[in-house]
């Protein structure tokens, strides 16, 4: 769609809240009120909230984890669900910015030097019509003042991960990204990503990272699931 059609279209359908359909908001101020934050205690290492501090939660203990830690802003639930889906199933665009807004003002600023993205399957992006991890990347390093390094690229195409096992998501990325030819990861990355679930893909990517040359990997994304 066009910049003058979606001019009109806002002209004959106002804009509404994308998580519950009302106001005249992006995203209005009762859903974002809603919203699950993650803060206080979290694992040390994969940013899970848990009743007192540790290194290694029940989510991430005993699993070979190639980041040094990952942080999320809000768990994947309720009005957050709602924001991923508009921007990963019907291509929202702005979304990646209210995204950036919420990750900068609740998750601390990484320990690198340069922000790198899990890149997207190339049919799932052309359909969609945005990359979500790399417009979190673009808007998060706008408010960081860090620089965007395109590092990874696909290695091979893999099945959604949605509906798999833990253990059938780390299979399914097994060997799914590459660092780019001439790409030289600095020592210190963050790896974004709209979503963590169970750290399979982040794991994947950064394991890449490494093997190119990095010596710590940071992840962040915008919200990540909290299991009951």
């Amino acid at each position: 769609m066009g910049v003058v059609a979606r001019a009109l279209l806002g002209l004959l359908l106002p804009e509404r809240c994308l998580a519950c359909g009302t106001g005249e908001a992006l995203f209005c101020e009762q859903c974002r009120a809603a919203l699950l934050v993650l803060h206080g205690t979290l694992c040390a290492r994969c940013g899970c909230p848990t009743a007192w501090p540790v290194e290694r939660c029940g989510e991430c203990a005993g699993r070979r984890l190639a980041f040094a830690s990952a942080r999320a802003a809000v768990a994947y639930r309720g009005p957050a669900q709602a924001l991923v889906g508009a921007w990963k199933e019907r291509g929202v665009r702005r979304v990646g910015d209210l995204a950036a807004e919420l990750v900068v003002e609740l998750v601390p600023r990484p320990p690198a030097t340069a922000l790198t993205f899990v890149p997207g399957e190339g049919d799932r992006v052309g359909w969609r019509g945005v990359d979500t991890a790399e417009s979190l990347a673009v808007a998060l390093a706008k408010r960081w003042e860090l620089p965007v390094l395109p590092l990874v690229a696909r290695a091979r195409r893999a099945e959604r991960q949605r509906g798999l096992s833990r253990a059938g998501r780390r299979a399914n990325v097994r060997g799914a990204f590459a660092v780019r030819a001439r790409a030289a990861p600095p020592r210190t990355v963050c790896l974004v990503d709209d979503v963590y679930t169970t750290g399979a893909t982040a794991a994947a990517v950064a394991t890449e990272l490494r093997r190119a040359g990095a010596r710590a990997v940071h992840v962040v994304t915008f919200a990540r699931t909290v299991r009951r």
